[in-house]
């Protein structure tokens, strides 16, 4: 799947991938909570820009190109994942329906 398509539960996954956690209890959050994402984007020194039309961000890292999203946490994923495994990603199956 391209990965400036990932939304929902298999970006969050897509995520946990590009960190190299390949077996985790429970996927966390990325795309949607602060406390799992915001680390990420300080660490990896992501930039985030607000484009008001129409309405979506911008996340940019100095390894990938730019990548937008609905959201900056959405966008900055993207772009995360896109710097460590690259513009597309194989997700499972039973993620696809999810996603």
């Amino acid at each position: 799947m391209k990965t400036s398509e990932l939304t929902g539960e298999a970006l969050n996954w897509a995520v946990t991938k590009a960190i190299g956690d390949y077996s985790p209890a429970e996927v966390p959050k990325y795309s949607t909570d602060w406390a799992q994402g915001g680390p990420i984007i300080d660490r990896e020194t992501i930039q985030l820009v607000p484009v008001s039309n129409p309405d979506y961000w911008i996340a940019m890292h100095p390894d990938s190109d730019r990548y937008r999203g609905p959201t900056p946490l959405v966008a900055a994923m993207r772009c995360y994942v896109a710097s460590k495994l690259g513009d597309e990603v194989e997700i499972p199956k039973e993620l696809l329906c999810t996603a």
